[in-house]
């Protein structure tokens, strides 16, 4: 059986000079800089755009020719800017999963905690005031397993997504034309 595989999305930025691609403010050496803003949220929005397992092909057209060959400085610039997006990404989704053990640990106390309450009322008395208790105990239970619930089916997927498109990016083929932008 013949493996299939990702074909490879291709992402052209057109920019004027070689400095346009960099942020500005950024004082370090090129190839560890941020992107200027408005090329990462380009490259990072034709990206999103693709299946997460996508492999990409970045071509950078300069029209004013560096007097250097910038290929180099572009492909590691690329890399070095969407591995550490892929890292920051990563930590994050690693402190959102922790963050979503804590709060089941303390949901799942406190629901314990709520349905001990509500059954050791229901078997006091059977009155309209401990019915209504009983009731809010058992819903207020399960109202703290809302977050833990809400980290677990929701949030990590779209992070781990993003992480994997910014690894991706970070793999890059990337080539520069120079020349007039047509």
């Amino acid at each position: 059986m013949k493996k299939s595989h990702q074909p490879i999305h291709q992402i052209e930025l057109r920019i004027v000079t070689l400095a346009e691609l960099f942020n500005s403010m950024d004082p370090t050496p090129f190839q560890h800089r941020d992107l200027d803003r408005d090329a990462e949220e380009f490259l990072e929005s034709w990206a999103m755009e693709f299946p997460q397992h996508s492999s990409f092909r970045i071509i950078i057209h300069i029209e004013q020719a560096p007097p250097e060959d910038p290929l180099p400085l572009v492909i590691d610039a690329i890399h070095n800017y969407f591995d550490y997006k892929a890292l920051l990404t990563q930590r994050t989704l690693r402190t959102l999963l922790l963050e979503g053990r804590t709060s089941l640990l303390i949901g799942l106390g406190f629901l314990s905690m709520c349905l001990l309450g509500a059954d050791a009322l229901s078997s006091i008395s059977d009155n309209t005031f401990l019915r209504v208790l009983k009731e809010g105990l058992i819903i207020g239970g399960w109202v703290a397993m809302w977050r833990p619930m809400q980290i677990f089916l929701y949030e990590w997927w779209p992070l781990a997504r993003r992480g994997r498109i910014y690894r991706n990016l970070s793999h890059a083929n990337v080539h520069v034309a120079l020349g007039k932008v047509s």
